[in-house]
Formats: structure tokens, C-alpha cells, sequence
């Protein structure tokens, strides 16, 4: 047996789950994901999200509407007579149409442990606010932000070196068993809803580009929260006079080190920063419009002299 599903998910981290459920041998009605966004070295193509590139490889059919005001946008979503749909990082607002509009609702994988980190960016939030540990939960949609009740969970250990990156790639393959699961216990009917707590809620706001700036001023193990939890995209930064210019350098990889100085003083030759209290050890870097570098390979094409004091304090 299998369910006949209607898939909603733009961004790499959907795309294992859309497989998944292809190899699990549910039939999938629909694929939605965003429209083609401007790309290209100037901007000028139009991309297909990575979404809809993998459900055409699939021969699955695609759609992409802007929103869902239209009322025959609505109409055609309720026509796939879908017993279900999954939704991974969609990234639209579902109107009450969609989400009543299968058989059995809309069932979404958020990569958080609910209600921590209800919103837009909790794999970042819960780095950067140095959680040892997140997940993935599988809930059904209502018309709150990540409010409905919780089918099923899956922890994960957040390392103390791990970057937003690595867990975004390890939370997309535990995320696309886990829907998986989900499914097949809905199939048979054997899928328990949870109401989440009223205590502990809070939101993952979007990240913004006015907090991606280092502030050194911090102690060490926020600003290695900071630098970790914005790694690899959009990253962390600082400004150093290198050759007689100020130039932006993100950090990319960080690491608690010893060491006590000037918060933003450079301590040694392997780019120990001093911080408010404490110290970190910068270990991959990248200059603008350049490759990411490892501190070795890094110094030896821009030399930071210990002494050297980075630009700290917000933007």
C-alpha cells in the first residue's frame, strides 16, 4: 500500500525527503515549490529551485505558484484528491484551504525541537544561542507559526565545533526518514498527535545582515557560537587593515583557544582573537571573492600579524 501525496519544499534540505518518499513507493500527485528566482554570475538567468530540479528528474509534475490567493490556484491543489500533503521548507504561508485540503491535512518537517525555535531559521538560532541539541519533528500544519500538534520526534547532539552546514546536512537526512515514518504510520492509522507545551516557545527569527558582524567584545564562547551558527552562509565577518586597506574577512570555522587581551587583539601567529573574556582560534577563513581557506592556508596569502586589532562592535 502507499498514500498519494502532494510534496511542498524548495531548498536542498527538501529534496532527500521528496526521494524518500518516492523510494518508499508513495505516489506523489504534485510536486509545489517556489518560482525560478534571477541567478547566474549577473543575475540574469532564472533558476529553478533544487526542488524542482529533482522532481523533474523524478518525471514528477511541478507547480509553482507565487501564493495561493487565486481561488483556481486553490481549486486545482484540492482536485489532486491527495490523501495527504508534506511540507519541508516550503517557505509560502498556506492558507486553511491548503492546509484542509487533502484527506488527512498537511504534516510538515521542521527542523527544531517544538515549541524551541518556532520560525524561519532555527538550525542557525540553536547554534548561535548554543543548544546541545535540536531535531526534527514531524507535526500537523495549523494556521499558527509551527504551532500544531507534534506526530513524531527525532534528537540530534549538536557538537561543540559543529556549524550551521553540517547540522542542516545531517538534520536533512535524519528529517527525510523520519517524514517517512510518519507516513507510514499514518497509512495504517497508527500516527499519535501531541499538543505542544505552551511553556518554552521561542522564535527563530530570520537572520539579518546587520547581526553577522563579529563582535569581539562578547566572550569567547558566544562569538564561537556566532561564527559557527552563520557558517557557511551567510557568515560571520570582521574588518582588518591588511596591506594598508580595510578589508572584510568571514569566518567561516572557529575554536575556543587560551588567551586574554584586548577584545579584537590579535594574540598570536596562528590567529588567536582575545574576546570580551577568554579567546578563540579563527580556523577557516575567506576573503571577498575568494575561496574558503584554512587559517595555514589563509595567512600565507594575507598575513595578520599578531598585534593586528580587528574591527569589533555591530555594524
Amino acid at each position: 500500500m502507499s498514500l498519494s501525496i502532494i510534496f511542498m519544499g524548495t531548498p536542498e534540505f527538501s529534496v532527500p525527503t521528496l526521494r524518500s518518499l518516492v523510494d518508499a513507493g508513495h505516489r506523489i500527485r504534485a510536486v509545489y515549490t517556489q518560482p525560478p528566482r534571477p541567478g547566474g554570475r549577473r543575475g540574469l538567468d532564472l533558476q529553478k529551485s533544487p526542488v524542482h530540479q529533482a522532481a523533474e528528474l523524478l518525471g514528477l509534475p511541478v507547480f509553482t505558484p507565487v501564493n495561493f490567493k487565486d481561488p483556481e490556484e486553490r481549486q486545482r491543489f484540492r482536485e489532486f484528491d491527495a490523501q495527504v500533503a508534506v511540507v519541508v521548507a516550503y517557505g509560502l504561508l498556506l492558507p486553511e484551504e491548503i492546509l484542509t485540503g487533502t484527506r488527512f491535512g498537511c504534516y510538515n518537517g521542521h527542523a527544531s525541537l517544538l515549541p524551541r525555535w518556532r520560525g524561519a531559521a532555527p538550525i542557525q538560532r540553536a547554534i548561535m544561542a548554543g543548544d546541545k541539541k535540536t531535531g526534527m519533528m514531524v507535526m500537523k500544519m495549523d494556521k499558527g507559526l509551527d504551532t500544531g500538534p507534534v506526530a513524531l520526534t527525532r534528537e540530534v547532539e549538536i557538537g561543540d565545533t559543529m556549524t550551521a552546514g553540517e547540522l542542516h546536512d545531517k538534520l536533512m537526512l535524519v528529517g527525510a526518514k523520519a517524514i517517512v515514518e510518519a507516513m507510514s504510520k499514518l497509512e495504517h492509522d497508527e500516527l499519535p498527535l501531541t499538543g505542544q507545551s505552551a511553556e518554552g516557545v521561542v522564535y527563530a527569527a530570520k537572520i539579518d545582515k546587520g547581526e553577522t558582524r563579529i563582535d569581539f567584545s562578547k566572550p569567547a564562547t558566544d562569538v564561537h557560537n556566532h561564527i559557527r551558527g552563520l557558517s557557511p552562509f551567510p557568515g560571520a565577518w570582521f574588518e582588518a587593515e591588511i596591506a594598508g586597506r580595510a578589508e572584510r574577512i568571514k569566518v567561516l570555522g572557529s575554536e575556543l583557544a587560551d588567551g586574554k587581551g584586548v577584545a579584537g587583539e590579535v594574540l598570536s601567529s596562528d590567529l588567536v582573537i582575545a574576546c570580551g573574556t577568554g579567546a578563540i582560534r579563527l580556523t577557516k577563513l575567506q576573503k571577498a571573492g575568494g575561496k574558503p581557506l584554512t587559517a595555514d592556508d589563509f595567512l600565507r596569502g594575507t598575513p595578520i600579524a599578531p598585534g593586528t586589532m580587528l574591527a569589533a562592535g555591530l555594524a
